[in-house]
């Protein structure tokens, strides 16, 4: 039953995940709000819906390795699986001023959870602390793409938005669209985290292994669509600002609400060693996209490479 759980509830995360932003940029458009604002916020933020609502039902029921594993297996797989595909299927090209603002961003916010994990908890202090560090992330990021002027910052987002194309109909019908993948994603997360806690205990491995991999991969579905596809349409700075903006959320906006919900115990696991890996896959991410302004395709073999080197470790680790 706890696979039927797990991939019933993978499947309506993938669905449901994508159902929310079409409905969500689809009444934004219909509202006329700027390409600016939705790319900011909308596309970047709503595909980690799936991670945060994951995450929170990990805390409700009291199992924190799949609540921090999901956040850093997710940013993991997010730097070396998905952003690998994306360069082998086009070379990944690099918008080297935005990198230089997004790119610090994510450093810094890896390298302080990296820390906070040392601790032994996240507590709500911290839980506020980080949400306040992505509220102002947030704002400078509009400000500093609305002060730019440039019109390619709004063919980048405009591009980003291509990648969940919606139709053209009234706002009821967005509206209904956003609440139905709403609820199909909380419905979902239910299930996933259900099956994943069944599925751990009767292996007899961590919650948390499981959270850094099956989860963790799960809950990360929308972010591989949305970089494939931008991938394929050789919008790769899509793809890597899609990437770069969700392990922002996922570090500061889920681990925030999640802590803020209630306290995180951290696994001695994730604090040993699955952290600094996301801390050296974040490194690697950013030397590769300085390095001549492009991830090329041989960078995203050795990305991909990594990734499966550190399932390798995680299944030595846990023998």
């Amino acid at each position: 039953m706890s696979y039927v759980e797990l991939l019933a509830g993978l499947v309506l995360l993938l669905l449901c995940g994508d159902l929310f932003v079409r409905g969500a940029v689809g009444l934004a458009e219909h509202l006329k709000i700027s390409p600016l604002v939705i790319g900011l916020t909308l596309v970047g933020f709503g595909t980690s819906l799936p991670e945060l609502f994951a995450s929170l039902e990990a805390a409700r029921l009291g199992s924190p390795g799949i609540a921090v594993g999901n956040v850093v297996g997710s940013n993991i797989a997010n730097l070396l699986l998905i952003l690998g595909l994306s360069a082998v299927i086009a070379p990944v090209a690099v918008g080297v001023g935005a990198l230089r603002f997004n790119g610090p961003v994510l450093a810094a916010s890896s390298l302080l959870a990296a820390l906070i994990f040392l601790l032994g908890q996240i507590g709500r202090f911290w839980g506020v602390v980080f949400l306040v560090l992505l509220l102002s992330y947030t704002l400078a990021a509009y400000w500093r793409e609305r002060s730019a002027g440039r019109e390619e910052a709004l063919n980048r987002l405009a591009a980003e938005i291509q990648t969940v194309p919606s139709r053209r109909p009234g706002a009821l019908l967005h509206i209904g669209t956003s609440l139905l993948g709403l609820l199909g994603i909380v419905f979902g997360a239910n299930l996933l985290v259900t099956g994943a806690v069944a599925l751990a205990r009767q292996w007899g491995i961590s919650e948390a292994v499981i959270g850094l991999t099956i989860v963790a991969v799960g809950t990360s579905l929308p972010e591989l669509a949305t970089s494939v596809i931008a991938a394929l349409r050789r919008h790769g700075d899509v793809a890597l600002g899609n990437v770069i903006g969700s392990n922002i959320f996922n570090l500061l906006g889920i681990l925030g609400v999640t802590a803020l919900y209630a306290p995180i115990a951290i696994p001695p696991q994730i604090v040993r060693f699955d952290s600094w890996i996301m801390l050296l896959a974040t490194a690697a991410t950013i030397v590769f996209a300085l390095t001549r302004a492009t991830v090329e395709r041989w960078e995203g073999c050795l990305l991909i490479a990594g990734y499966a080197g550190y399932l390798g470790a995680l299944m030595l680790l846990t023998a």
